[in-house]
């Protein structure tokens, strides 16, 4: 989450803006700031709200239009006035956004603005999604105080760790504490939204009451519902785990919820079968050391051009996506190189059953974890004792 408040002094005090892609912070801090300005105090008749969500281009002029009027009316009672353009959606790089219509009643309220608003009357503005290359953008940032909330990007490799810091300090508020493996599930599970994972902890902390507050990997799963992305992953990481049980109910949830076989081989077990295999060669061939992220990507890193070229890519361009493939590091030594390379041959048939055969799909997919299962090694105490 990158929150940005900015105090700018040529500001006179009678215009906010609370901005950014992380919707339920933006709405947290707004109203906060909004009880501020108001005293707490709104009588439905002293201060307005103008809903800013623009269903085309002619609405989102109509509501630059009500906004003006609003800032040039005094009070009916005299007295301090606060404007609020609540959630505008038409300042962002959209179809709405860059139409003509609209950007002529974003120019007509930056006017009014620029000229100054009567004594007593401040504006607020939240939004989600402002262009930055805009002219409006560039006098907000000098006119302003500006709060800015974007949430985590979830393309970047230490996605998790981010989220994970803000989940471990909101729970620390609450009085929570988490085992490492219940944090990674309720890092994937509740996403990268501010309001979701403050949701999420507030059901986990009336779940434990007063007695117990340690959250466990059984309480997230009992209490955090799974997204679509969410089981994706957990598919994936049972593999990985060898929890076969937990995969194939995962598999079988999926279908009964009408997901294709084919989706959830495509986008949960070949990337993982991938990742296990990637990760096992870059161990053993190439020598890269697991022990740590940065010591891994470091090492990944300093490999020639051409032991790189062949991984997958940041899809910003800048590098190899590292963090999927540490993450299956620790899998991956669980399975022979050899035994892997058959489960990839497996994995590449399963799929092409699903594509050109009649088989039935769910069998298809639990002949394949089993096939998966039985390539793992076996524990080091079962082999002790043959």
């Amino acid at each position: 989450m990158a929150a940005k408040p900015k105090s700018n002094p040529k500001n006179d005090g009678n215009f906010f803006a609370v901005i950014g892609s992380d919707e339920g912070l933006v709405r947290e801090k707004a109203l906060v700031l909004y009880n501020r300005l108001t005293g707490g105090v709104d009588d439905g008749f002293t201060h307005e709200t103008i809903d800013g969500i623009a269903d085309n281009s002619d609405s989102a002029h109509e509501i630059c239009s009500s906004t003006i009027q609003a800032l040039l009316t005094i009070p009916m009672f005299g007295g301090d006035k606060v404007v609020w353009l609540r959630n505008a959606n038409f300042f962002a790089d959209t179809v709405t956004g860059r139409s003509q219509r609209t950007e002529s009643g974003i120019e007509s309220l930056k006017a009014t603005l620029e000229k100054g608003l009567p004594d007593g009357v401040k504006f607020l503005l939240t939004a989600q999604g402002v262009d930055k290359r805009r002219a409006f953008w560039k006098f907000i940032e000098k006119a302003a105080d500006v709060q800015v909330y974007d949430r985590i990007d979830t393309s970047r490799d230490d996605w998790m760790d981010q989220v994970g810091s803000l989940v471990e300090k909101r729970a620390d508020e609450l009085g929570l504490t988490f085992e490492n493996e219940a944090l990674e599930l309720f890092v994937l599970l509740a996403g990268e939204q501010t309001q979701q994972i403050g949701n999420e902890l507030e059901k986990l902390d009336l779940y434990l009451g007063t007695e117990r507050r340690t959250v466990t990997e059984q309480d997230v799963r009992e209490m955090v519902p799974l997204s679509r992305a969410a089981v994706v992953f957990e598919i994936g990481k049972s593999i990985q785990k060898g929890d076969t049980a937990r995969a194939i109910s995962l598999i079988d949830q999926q279908l009964e919820a009408d997901e294709s076989a084919i989706g959830i081989m495509r986008a949960s077990i070949i990337p993982t079968i991938r990742n296990l295999f990637m990760a096992k060669l870059i161990v053993e061939k190439l020598k890269v050391p697991t022990g740590n992220y940065q010591g891994f990507s470091g090492g990944l890193n300093r490999l020639p051009e051409a032991d790189r070229a062949w991984l997958p890519q940041k899809k910003d361009g800048s590098g190899v996506n590292v963090f999927p493939i540490f993450l299956a590091a620790q899998g991956a030594a669980n399975f022979e190189y050899d035994g892997l390379q058959e489960v990839m041959e497996a994995t590449m048939k399963a799929d092409q059953a699903l594509v050109t055969t009649g088989l039935d799909h769910r069998l298809i997919l639990h002949r394949l974890i089993a096939q998966i299962a039985a390539a793992r090694k076996a524990p080091r105490r079962q082999m002790a004792g043959r």
